[in-house]
């Protein structure tokens, strides 16, 4: 295999996930389905579904990260050596941006309406509490990777199932919060290409955090001493 193949999965990955998730916002904003303060259940059930085909289609490649949350926790955990681990971050913001500038091309009023589909706070929502349920959120779906994906004692049949599913409920419970992100770059591309960038620290500081105590939770409490880890 290419050893470039891993980050090149990561960008498509990313891209086709930034492309559905945000773009589901875009197209029902261009049918005045949804403003920048909400987001239809139809988008956020694709979201869930497209997670799900992701991880299948290149998580024999790179693991299918997808999300630096899940690289950050990856690295900080020793499960990534840090430079593998900053070139999967640079290929999935790489991957974000050009999906939001594909996003642009196909909806530019989605610009300055729903900034491409990036995540807003909720209405009267302060800044700490959208950054509090996206780590909560994204500390159960990272969980749920490392207890599906990465724990050697389960089947991996329907890791991409269990993931998926997380990450959809987990989308449901904070999109009227946070807008429901559970991954920095879903916001960072279209808020890069929309130029808005209000609260952005929200959608890194959640996610991180949940995603690297989820790491440590998972190896000093349910990692078998046996493990060995394998560095990426």
């Amino acid at each position: 295999m290419n050893k470039y193949s891993k980050y090149i999965a990561e960008i498509l990955g990313t891209l086709l996930i930034v492309f559905i998730g945000a773009g589901a916002i875009c197209a029902a904003d261009s049918v005045k389905m949804v403003d920048a303060q909400g987001v239809p259940v139809w988008a956020i059930t694709v979201f869930g579904f497209v997670i799900v085909a992701v991880v299948y289609a290149t998580s024999y490649i790179s693991g299918s990260h997808i999300n630096p949350a899940v690289t950050i926790s990856y690295w900080a955990t020793g499960r990534m050596h840090a430079g593998t681990a900053a070139y999967y971050i640079m290929s999935q913001m790489a991957g974000a941006v050009m999906a939001a500038y594909f996003l642009k091309i196909l909806f530019p009023d989605a610009v300055s309406t729903v900034y491409l589909g990036t995540c807003t706070l909720g209405e009267g929502v302060v800044f700490w509490k959208a950054a509090l349920i996206e780590c909560v959120v994204t500390f159960l779906f990272v969980f749920t990777i490392y207890a599906t994906a990465v724990d050697k004692r389960t089947s991996k049949l329907l890791a991409g199932v269990a993931i998926g599913l997380v990450f959809l409920f987990g989308v449901s419970v904070s999109t009227t919060i946070s807008g429901g992100a559970l991954n920095p770059v879903r916001v960072f591309g279209p808020a890069v290409v929309s130029d808005h960038f209000d609260y952005h620290y929200v959608w890194w500081v959640g996610p991180v955090s949940g995603a690297v105590a989820a790491g440590f939770l998972y190896g000093k409490v349910f990692k078998q001493k046996s493990e060995e880890k394998k560095l990426l």
